[in-house]
């Protein structure tokens, strides 16, 4: 509670905090706050020549190529995005903390095995391998979530390695040894406590990076598949009008954008507020 309430005196965060808190809220509720169903395809949601409208009294953010509402389509796609941001991430996360966390405590061959793992992973640009990975596969949602969580685990691996590495060096933990405690003790209720910040961070963090790649795999057509709508593919279909109807690609850009920017701001004031180093520094 104190740091949610030292989070909320930064204004840049409070606002991050009340634009994640908005677009969850809509995603949730949009079968009752979206304006219409997001695949219907209106006759009158098209000018004379086939064109998408403008925003306007009854379209609040125009229409799509096919004559959808703009509107309708992005409130159900943050559902969407979100979705597989909190997924990928969590499931990321879950790995790369089981991975790092048994490479460092346990070591001998089983942590090298999981470090070369790791490291043969990093070794591949992650955009690439989900790529190659999305066409692979047959994309849907939990596909697509999937294929994100296996490329971005190894960041966290390394982290939770390195930092479970320098635990086990320190002193309380050699105490604990000499005077009996099991490894299950001593792991979780001394290493696991000390980690939960880093985790913490890295899985606000790393929402960002699952929202901007989702958007990628869903613009370059190996993501999300129409017609269900989610911000990536929104832009892929409407990048044919990008000169007629520029806001059918600015709005759902500028809406991926503010929401990545959300989640790293509040990533970055909670790593602030829960590393003891930097609170000491200030």
């Amino acid at each position: 509670m104190k740091t949610l309430i030292a989070l909320c005196r930064r204004p840049s965060v409070a606002i991050s905090l009340l634009l994640i808190l908005t677009i969850v809220l809509l995603a949730i509720l949009a079968p009752w706050v979206s304006p219409y169903d997001p695949s219907e395809q209106f006759i009158e949601g098209l000018s004379m020549e086939g064109a998408p409208l403008p925003p306007d009294e009854t379209y609040r953010l125009g229409t799509d190529l096919l004559g959808r509402d703009l509107l309708s389509r992005l409130i159900y796609g943050a559902r969407t995005s979100l979705f597989i941001g909190l997924a990928a991430n969590g499931l990321a996360v879950l790995i790369g903390t089981l991975v790092g966390l048994t490479a460092g405590f346990v070591r001998g061959w089983l942590g090298s095995l999981l470090m070369r793992l790791t490291d043969l992973m990093m070794a591949f640009p992650a955009l690439l391998l989900a790529i190659a990975l999305a066409a692979i596969f047959q994309p849907s949602v939990w596909i697509v979530a999937l294929v994100i969580a296996m490329v971005n685990w190894v960041q966290i691996a390394r982290v939770i390695y390195s930092e479970t590495v320098a635990l086990e060096a320190r002193d309380f933990v050699a105490v604990e040894r000499t005077l009996g405690a099991s490894s299950l003790r001593i792991l979780f209720s001394h290493l696991l406590p000390h980690l939960l910040p880093t985790i913490l961070v890295w899985a606000t963090l790393g929402i960002s990076t699952t929202v901007l790649l989702e958007a990628t795999l869903s613009y370059l057509g190996v993501g999300v598949q129409p017609p269900t709508p989610s911000w990536g593919n929104i832009i892929f279909e409407s990048q044919t009008y990008f000169s007629e109807a520029p806001w059918l690609v600015f709005i759902p850009g500028a809406a991926i954008i503010l929401l990545s920017l959300a989640f790293n701001l509040v990533g970055d004031a909670l790593r602030d507020e829960l590393d003891p180093t930097l609170v000491g520094r200030r």
